[in-house]
């Protein structure tokens, strides 16, 4: 039997204090799931902190996933949103080789793909580009031919399309066995 593998975008709230993102990644760890992507960073409430993941595996994988996120004391709280509806984007910062003679061939391809150039040295150039995975994938396989010097990718990071947010899904939040989650009365208010 094949186990067909996808990839999931779970985002999880947790506390913004030290050592969060090590408890979380050692969870992961221990339990042996990979993770694919991961992006942090402040949310828009105080004290808390959004983390997007993308986990490779089926639906029993990620439904482990979230299970194991909602044992640690610092998540708040999980949402996959593999089956919603959603806005993905990242950032890739690229540094090119370019020569006199291949600057303007460079910057060209800047310009198709809405990107920015945001260094410019003797012999490189350093791209700034924002888009969903194939668009960053296709820009970097067309300058490899000019000589990729560096990449660094934040990962995968999304939101609800519309009005619909996951701050105003939380109110409606339930732990994975079903029953309406027990967080102090602290995490209600924020929530």
């Amino acid at each position: 039997m094949v186990t067909v593998r996808n990839s999931h975008t779970l985002v999880a709230l947790v506390q913004d204090k030290p050592g969060v993102l090590n408890r979380v990644s050692s969870m992961f760890r221990r339990r042996g799931f990979n993770i694919s992507s991961l992006a942090v960073g402040h949310s828009e409430q105080d004290g808390l902190s959004r983390m997007t993941f993308v986990v490779e595996g089926d639906d029993a994988t990620v439904e482990q996933v979230t299970k194991q996120l909602y044992k640690l004391v610092d998540v708040v709280r999980v949402s996959d949103l593999s089956n919603e509806a959603v806005v993905y984007r990242e950032l890739a910062m690229v540094r090119v080789r370019a020569t006199s003679q291949t600057r303007s061939e460079i910057m060209q391809l800047v310009d198709i793909f809405r990107a920015n150039i945001i260094d410019v040295a003797s012999d490189s150039l350093i791209i700034e580009v924002t888009g969903d995975e194939d668009k960053i994938d296709s820009l970097q396989k067309l300058l490899k031919g000019f000589g990729l010097m560096e990449v660094m990718r934040t990962g995968r990071v999304a939101m609800l399309r519309g009005n619909a947010s996951a701050a105003q899904e939380s109110g409606r939040r339930r732990s994975p066995n079903g029953a309406r989650a027990n967080k102090p009365q602290d995490y209600e208010q924020i929530l």
